[in-house]
């Protein structure tokens, strides 16, 4: 990725509210977006007028639409600091700084996404990242405003959905399509803005998303797998089962691709907004459905099931319903979700300048389908609320202070129902204070939470209070460069799939049991950094440090229930440390454009207090790349390098390094961001890759080689 658009550098002193609209307007970018010369105003409630101490990294524009992909940890994936869970093509989610899951909070326009992704890996992000403006990670004290789930950070999907400004000119239009080689990618989609009146804007937007099975430069199983397959055919085939054997050679000889792996995804929504003095309202309605396959490992690893018939061409894998075979059952999951917004912004005037009321409510079915039959259904229905006041900002003063609520219903209901029903109450009080002194900020931040974590089945209520805390410092050695420290208390509430585990969780190939007496986790963060802007060279280095007492964890026991291995949450202290570097400078200039040159690295490590390293931590992670820009067109050329991890939790493999390179070519025919054509070669090496923080990196590699073609246009 290009860091020169993903490094969110900061301003050095306060800016007022008139002050930052003023420069909003200047210093818009082509793709309408809010870029200042020293920072990036960040869009997510209660922060856009902050400057934040730790990093933020920003997705938008042409680096969005050339990382594309149907799942939000797949689009981030690569940035320093940001891996993916990595499931399968239907199921990806981020990973910071070595963290997932409840420790890392997922949103849209600041307000959670309510769905299951939580409660496991092989379950979808319901977010189409298609419909985003642009994605922030957000890190460091600012965090706290989101929840003490965002203890790793907080990914915002600023979504078109919500009308805040009136388009210019009346309306506006946006549409795009894509194609690629190796998943067989169709997609296309589309939005439009328009003005009803002076201050009334309409929205609709709606895509659509298609893959087949993808591509993979060699074996679906790793040497090691394939070899103990062929271990037990030639077993099997001693002992006369000539058949068994057969089968187990076929999975074993599974090359070229990914059986099952195929995705069908579409969304569409609709939002209104009324953009008055002093007053501004946005609501919006959407619609997101994503019918995926999991794949199977030898033996049905992914789900437990037994495994697939194989063609050699697997052209031919398909029937209309996306794979199933005769006789087998290969396991999908149909995911749905309705969703409404809401957004209302007050100009209030004295000590608060606006009072900012954002709503969101979702109904969530995730249906896990065995051929034609329905096997599991998690529902969950939620509502997420903020109430925000903002601060009339002076010369050395800003902030904001708000509250929060979050209520969820969870059930699950069938043969993989490893969680028992539990609903969630959670209520919170936050601020986050921001003071200049000259050269010196300091950032500072609170909440607490009150949280009800209960199952009316097993008949148990916990209740939790706490409390968290942040501060930020940081010096700014010159106009174009700084140094900060930040260090952060936080604690967490156990979620209720901790709490309320008991039973096979058969994507992980794990009997999960949760621990209702579980307590409170908490956490010191220490993090310092630099960052530089000086001209068109900007870089920024991060070291962190986060030490966990309590840490919640999953552990095996050694023992076995419905023919898996147990494993139970327990807590333990934890320590999490790395450092992230990335840097973006032009080495050369001619009349026709600029040569520029990105490098980016990123590192975590993450053991128990007795030395045991946890599990899917990523390795060390290299990449850099090489851009010529110019008015018609950009040539891009990237390196990303993955080391070995072999530094592994019990019972965990290890997973080998390897290099990808990708080149890609915009093409800017008309002036301005009307129109763009992308042009894309990944993997052109054809080079085999895993993931070591997947569960599924035995069975489902990265894709091959693939070619990839996008155009957008904007009117």
């Amino acid at each position: 990725m290009r860091f020169t658009v993903i490094t969110a550098l900061l301003a050095t002193a306060a800016m007022p509210v008139s002050a930052l609209a003023q420069d909003a307007a200047n210093d818009e970018d082509t793709d309408g977006e809010v870029v200042h010369q020293d920072r990036i105003v960040v869009r997510a409630p209660g922060v856009d007028e902050l400057s934040i101490l730790a990093g933020t990294s920003i997705v938008q524009g042409e680096d969005l639409l050339r990382e594309q992909s149907g799942q939000i940890g797949e689009v981030l994936d690569g940035l320093p600091g940001v891996a993916t869970t990595g499931f399968a093509p239907g199921a990806s989610r981020p990973i910071l700084r070595g963290l997932d899951g409840e420790r890392v909070r997922v949103l849209t326009d600041g307000i959670g996404n309510i769905d299951a992704s939580n409660t496991s890996a092989d379950h979808g992000v319901s977010i189409d990242p298609l419909t985003a403006e642009r994605i922030e990670v957000l890190r460091g004290p600012a965090t706290l405003l989101y929840g003490s789930s965002a203890v790793g950070g907080a990914v915002n999907v600023i979504s078109r959905s919500l009308p805040r400004t009136m388009p210019e000119g009346g309306m506006d239009v946006e549409a795009l399509a894509a194609y690629d080689t190796a998943y067989d990618l169709r997609q296309i989609g589309g939005s439009f803005n328009v003005a009803l009146s002076d201050d009334f804007v309409l929205h609709a937007n709606g895509s659509y998303r298609e893959t087949d099975d993808f591509e993979i430069p060699d074996f679906q199983l790793t040497p090691d797998l394939r070899a103990d397959l062929l271990a037990d055919a030639a077993e099997e085939e001693d002992e006369g089962e000539f058949e068994e054997a057969e089968e187990l050679r076929e999975q074993a000889n599974v090359e070229g691709f990914v059986p099952n792996s195929y995705t069908e995804t579409y969304s569409f929504g609709v939002g209104m907004g009324y953009v008055g003095e002093g007053l501004r309202i946005a609501a919006s309605a959407g619609y997101y459905d994503t019918l995926y396959g999991i794949p199977a490992g030898p033996g049905g690893h992914g789900h437990g099931h037994g495994g697939d018939d194989h063609d050699d061409d697997h052209d031919d894998d398909h029937d209309d319903d996306h794979g199933e075979e005769e006789g087998e059952e290969n396991i999908a999951i149909d995911l749905k979700q309705v969703r409404f917004d809401f957004e209302a912004g007050v100009a209030l005037g004295g000590f608060f300048d606006e009072l900012v009321v954002r709503l969101g409510h979702s109904d969530y079915t995730h249906t896990e389908l065995e051929g034609d039959e329905i096997g599991t259904v998690f529902d969950v229905r939620g509502t997420e609320g903020r109430f925000e006041l903002t601060q009339a900002p002076t010369e050395n003063w800003r902030g904001a202070i708000g509250a929060q609520f979050y209520l969820r219903d969870f059930q699950a209901i069938g043969e993989e129902a490893f969680v028992a029903p539990n609903e969630t109450e959670q209520f919170a009080l936050f601020t986050l204070q921001e003071l200049m002194f000259g050269p010196v900020e300091l950032e500072i931040g609170a909440r607490y939470e009150n949280t009800t974590q209960s199952s009316a089945p097993l008949g148990i209520e916990r209740d939790f209070d706490t409390f968290s805390g942040a501060v930020g410092l940081a010096y700014t050695v010159s106009r174009d460069a700084r140094i900060g420290f930040n260090a952060t208390r936080t604690e967490r509430a156990p979620a209720g799939e901790e709490l309320f585990a008991d039973g096979p969780h058969l994507a992980t190939q794990q009997f999960e049991i949760g621990d209702p007496d579980l307590g409170v986790e908490s956490v010191w963060g220490l993090e310092g950094y630099f960052d530089a802007n000086i001209g068109r060279v900007q870089a920024r280095v991060a070291a962190f440090y986060n030490t966990f007492d309590d840490f919640i964890y999953l552990s095996e026991t050694g023992e076995e229930e419905d023919e898996l291995p147990v494993f139970e949450f327990l807590q333990n202290d934890a320590d999490f440390y790395g450092f992230e570097v990335e840097a973006s400078a032009p080495i050369a200039t001619f009349s026709g454009g600029t040569i520029l040159a990105d490098v980016g690295a990123s590192y975590v490590e993450a053991e128990l207090n007795d030395g045991t390293p946890l599990p899917r931590i990523p390795p060390l992670e290299l990449s850099g790349a090489l851009e010529w820009q110019s008015d018609l067109f950009d040539l891009r050329g990237e390196v990303e390098w993955y080391d070995d991890q072999t530094r592994t939790a019990p019972f965990e493999e290890e997973t080998e390094g390897f290099t990808h390179v990708n080149l890609s070519a915009a093409i800017h025919p008309f002036r301005g961001d009307r129109f763009v054509l992308l042009l894309q070669a990944n993997n052109i090496f054809d080079v085999e890759g895993r993931r070591h923080t997947s569960f599924t990196k035995e069975f489902v590699p990265l894709a091959g080689r693939n070619f990839r073609i996008t155009a957008r246009t904007r009117f």
